[in-house]
This record gives C-alpha cells, sequence and structure tokens, in this order.
C-alpha cells in the first residue's frame, strides 16, 4: 500500500476513495479499497491507497485520537509512504471539535511540522481564501452551516477556528502562492515549519490550485483536508513509477433496491421533495421515533411492501424542526436513536435480500455501515462529484453512501442505476 487516510466519517472516506481511485483524467487513479473501521488482518497487496473510514467526527476527542492513532499504526504497517487526514469540507468541527487534536497527534507521530490544512472541494463550491472557507459565495458560517444539528460552524476563519483547537500557533499559505507554482507552496511550508507552525492553512479557489498543492506535497508524509487534497496525489505515485494507474471493474449489482435517508440538508430535502413525485416515500418523525410509536419493523414493512418502485424512507426535517426536537428530548439522545433506527433497518433489509442500498448523510451512513460490518468495500465508478459506487464482494452488496448535500435533485434515481451497472448520462 502507498497511501493511507484516515477519514473521521464514512461518506467522508467514499469521497476521498473515488477520488484517488479516479485520479487525473488521461492518468488514472490508484487501486483503492474503503475499510469500515480499522481491519484485523493485513490488506491485499495489490491495493495501492487503503482508505479507513472511522466514526469519529463528533464524540469525544480521547476516543477520537485513539482510534485515528491506531488506524495510522495499521496504515503504516501496510507500507504506506504517505498519509492524509480526510474531514468535510465543510470543516464540520465546533470549537471544541476534533479536527485540529486529530491532525496534531498525526503530526506528532511523525515528526513533521508545515502540515497541510485545505478543506476546499471547488467541484461542490467550496472554496477557501485568505484562510477563510466560503460555500458558493457565501462565508461558511452564513451558509446553513450554522445550523447543523451536530457541528455547527459559527466562524469561517478556519485559522482561528484551529487555534481553538490546537496547542502550536496555525500558519497561512495565501492564494498568490498557491496561484505562483508548486515551488513557492513547498517553500511556503517549510517557513511555516521552521516558525513551528504545527499545521497551515493553504488556501485554494480551483482544482488547479489543488493539483499544485499535491505536487508540492510529493514527498510530504501527511497532509490533512477534504478529498479535494488528494487530486494530484496518484499522479505523483504514477510519475514515479510505483503505480500502475487505474480503476477497479464493476460489473453491476441486481435486485431489491431501497434508499435511506437522515441527513436534513437542503440538498437532500430536495432530493426527496423529487424523488417522491414517482415513487413511494415513508417519512419518520422525531416524535414518533422518541415515543417509540415508529419501530424498526415499520420501515423493512414498508420497504418491502414497495419492492421494485425504488422506495425511500426519510427522517429529515427543516432545522427549526430538528432543533425543535433537540431542545425537548436532547441532541446527542435524539441523534443516536434516528442513527439505530436506520442502522438496524438496513442490517435487516440486507439480511432479507436487498442488494442495492442508498443511504444519504454522513453520521446515518456511518451508523448503517457499522451495522452491516461491511470490511473492506472496492471502489467502483463515479455516480457524482464525491460518491462512488462502493462494492461488497462478500456480501454481493452495492452502496452509494453520500453526504447531506452531494449530488444533483435526481440523485436517488442515478444512484440506483449506478449499483446496477447502468448509465444515466
Amino acid at each position: 500500500m502507498l497511501l493511507g487516510v484516515i477519514a473521521d466519517d464514512f461518506t467522508g472516506a467514499s469521497d476521498i476513495a473515488n477520488t484517488l481511485a479516479k485520479g487525473l483524467p488521461g492518468q488514472g487513479g490508484l487501486a483503492t479499497w474503503q475499510f469500515t473501521g480499522i481491519p484485523e488482518r493485513d490488506a491485499a497487496p495489490d491495493i495501492e491507497a487503503g482508505v479507513i473510514s472511522l466514526k469519529s467526527r463528533s464524540i469525544p476527542r480521547k476516543d477520537a485520537l485513539h482510534s485515528s492513532l491506531e488506524a495510522f499504526r495499521w496504515l503504516k504497517e501496510q507500507g504506506c509512504r504517505q498519509f492524509v487526514f480526510k474531514y468535510c469540507s465543510t470543516f464540520d468541527s465546533t470549537s471544541e471539535g476534533n479536527i485540529g487534536p486529530v491532525a496534531e497527534a498525526l503530526a506528532n507521530a511523525l515528526g513533521v511540522k508545515g502540515v497541510v490544512v485545505c478543506p476546499a472541494f471547488p467541484t461542490m463550491k467550496r472554496t477557501v481564501y485568505q484562510g477563510h472557507l466560503f460555500v458558493g459565495d457565501k462565508l461558511l458560517n452564513e451558509s446553513g452551516m450554522q445550523n447543523h444539528p451536530l457541528t455547527p460552524m459559527t466562524d469561517a476563519n478556519i485559522r482561528r477556528w484551529l487555534r481553538l483547537q490546537t496547542a502550536s500557533e496555525v500558519g497561512h499559505v495565501p492564494a498568490s502562492l498557491v496561484r505562483e507554482s508548486a515551488g513557492a507552496i513547498a517553500a511556503a511550508l517549510r517557513s511555516c515549519a521552521d516558525r513551528g507552525e504545527t499545521l497551515a492553512i493553504v488556501d485554494a479557489l480551483a482544482d488547479d490550485d489543488l493539483i499544485r498543492i499535491g505536487r508540492a506535497c510529493a514527498d510530504a508524509p501527511l497532509l490533512t483536508g477534504g478529498s479535494g487534497i488528494a487530486l494530484g496525489l496518484a499522479a505523483n505515485f504514477i510519475a514515479k513509477g510505483v503505480a500502475r494507474g487505474g480503476r477497479n471493474h464493476f460489473a453491476g449489482v441486481s435486485g431489491a433496491e431501497a434508499i435511506l435517508a437522515g441527513s436534513c440538508s437542503g440538498m437532500t430535502r430536495r432530493q426527496i421533495d423529487v424523488h417522491m413525485r414517482k415513487h413511494p416515500a415513508m417519512t419518520v418523525s422525531v416524535e414518533d421515533v422518541m415515543s417509540g410509536r415508529t419501530v424498526t419493523n415499520d420501515l423493512v414493512a414498508f420497504i418491502k411492501a414497495n419492492h421494485g418502485k425504488a422506495p425511500l424512507v426519510y427522517s429529515s426535517a427543516a432545522p427549526q424542526d430538528v432543533a425543535a426536537a433537540q431542545a425537548r428530548y436532547g441532541r446527542e439522545i435524539v441523534s443516536d436513536r434516528l442513527e439505530g433506527l436506520f442502522a438496524e433497518t438496513a442490517r435487516r433489509l440486507v439480511d432479507d435480500g436487498i442488494r442495492r442500498l442508498v443511504v444519504a448523510g454522513g453520521e446515518t451512513s456511518g451508523a448503517v455501515a457499522q451495522a452491516l460490518d461491511l470490511g473492506g468495500l472496492m471502489i467502483g465508478p463515479e455516480i457524482c462529484p464525491g460518491v462512488p459506487v462502493l462494492a461488497s464482494r462478500e456480501k454481493g452488496l452495492a452502496l452509494a453512501l453520500k453526504s447531506g448535500n452531494f449530488g444533483g435533485e435526481n440523485f436517488f434515481e442515478e444512484a440506483l442505476a449506478a449499483l446496477a451497472g447502468e448509465s444515466r448520462s
């Protein structure tokens, strides 16, 4: 294994795995697999990039550090030459969050400073300028992320945010140097290291910026960022002649299908509205779940009764409704109950023969992946930017697990078609 990625949630892991598997146009990517949690045995020798998906984004800091360092040690044992700590392109982390501490712990484990921090993903309109994170033309804290139910982002200044989470000063590489050359970026990162700055925010406004950052870090032991930070990394290994450049083959999986949506993002709610026009859908009320009026059997029965019709079950709600439920029952309690409901539903569905499963929402996807005990997943074709087909050879199962804001309005139909090996383009 050449490259090892530690991701703080499941959909984020799929996102960067897709980036590595795809590579740059005309060059190909790396033979990439995603692992649910830390594997108990060594990886197959033909895997060039391994992505470990953890559920460390919103857990206690001590637990996040422990699991991340355990993942690092396993990847190091597989021979990885470079490591990436992957988090969301909307930097889902409160001022007491885990991104800074985990990044700093990995840097200390490798004995490096001047480590890139770049959550930019221009394809999804996430850019970093003057150390501030933008979503489209809005600052992060004005984009809706300030209302996130688990990790509300109230400051777009990532440098200031990280300073609250870490022990050392945080550096900055401005867009002017990023646009200049890979050499200028590398020199700026060395200056950050010389000043004792463990982490350094690096501006990026376009994919070309991310590719230059990747070239500048061809020999860097550690990078951190969103999936965009990996855009140029596969090309580095191919150029060195240590990776062949290619992609795993996926023939498609036929069989029964289901869609589970736990995200409350604006895009997921639009996707639900569009899907409901043609397909059966069941809404899951937080009040009904908390009172016990809605249970796993209800969700499973609805899916089975609508076999062949692309049935959807969703708990997605407007931010004000989510806030009201959290105020009444407690944020973590509501989250745990909903994630547990969807996780157990997914397990029951797969046991009963569902072979194509689409899940919307990072936390929901992580809970489902853990419940299914998926182990290693082959990275298949891209469904949309940031979302690949995931194939479990052991279970004969194909999945699409997406972060809330990813995909277009027809994502659910497009995902089911991709899991069957069909193309909607």
